[in-house]
């Protein structure tokens, strides 16, 4: 969010999460500018105006800011879509850069808008099946945004309320119609990725179309929303009609 509204000169510094490609969507971006890795000396260094934080930050680290008077704006975990607006809102307002904001939220409501099906189309079945077959049920912008671009989310059906992993033979037995799978990259295989990349997956491939939706569309909301509507659009249009209710 930081990074999509906030001159350059803005910014002092990035997360180093910011630079882990797997996860985000600006690594290519994060990699021009400073970077800490969230210890309370390294953040001092910059002598910045305002740290931007989130409940997933370091306690230790906001504590010690708090006791410096180094300004911190907290931000939690967004659980829907109009919530994560508001996030976005804040920011620009903290940076006095209201009108970008507005412009940018405008473009993330036109792009969900533009990847919903045509109305009366009856919904797909869909699972989004990360490394470990890590999951989203309920409560989360995720959840919101399958509703949104045409599918129900399937994770309700394996027992998964809120955040957690969902066993390979759950899947199997009960295969939903799309499987939004985690990537893996080419010749790098890890333990965390045996799920995705079991072959009894493949067993169910009459009964399941498959979709990569990489780790970093996951983990974030704002703009990255822009390409998770287009990435969730795309794997609607490509079940086969056979496989349509």
């Amino acid at each position: 969010m930081l990074v999509n509204l906030a001159d350059r000169e803005q910014i002092a510094a990035l997360s180093h999460f910011a630079r882990d490609y797997d996860t985000s969507t600006i690594a290519d971006i994060a990699e021009t500018f400073p970077m800490t890795h969230e210890s309370a000396e390294e953040v001092m260094s910059f002598n910045p105006d305002m740290v931007l934080t989130s409940r997933h930050s370091s306690l230790a680290t906001r504590n010690a800011l708090r006791r410096v008077n180094i300004r911190t704006e907290l931000f939690a975990e967004p659980q829907n879509i109009a919530e994560s607006m508001e996030q976005l809102r804040r920011i620009a307002g903290l940076l006095n850069r209201a009108e970008r904001g507005e412009a940018l939220i405008a473009e993330i409501e036109a792009a969900i808008k533009a990847a919903e099906p045509a109305p009366g189309t009856p919904p797909l079945s869909a699972l989004i099946y990360q490394r470990n077959g890590f999951s989203t049920g309920s409560g989360s912008v995720l959840n919101e945004m399958l509703a949104r671009t045409g599918f129900t989310n399937a994770a309700g059906r394996y027992g998964l309320v809120w955040w957690g992993n969902i066993s390979l033979e759950r899947v199997v037995a009960d295969p939903p119609q799309m499987l939004l799978a985690g990537e893996v990259r080419p010749n790098t295989p890890t333990w965390a990725d045996r799920v995705v990349r079991h072959p009894a997956l493949k067993a169910v491939g009459p009964r399941m179309g498959r979709a990569t939706f990489p780790d970093r569309l996951f983990y974030c909301a704002g703009p990255v929303l822009i390409k998770t509507a287009a990435a969730l659009k795309a794997a609607r249009e490509s079940v086969s009609p056979e496989m349509r209710p």
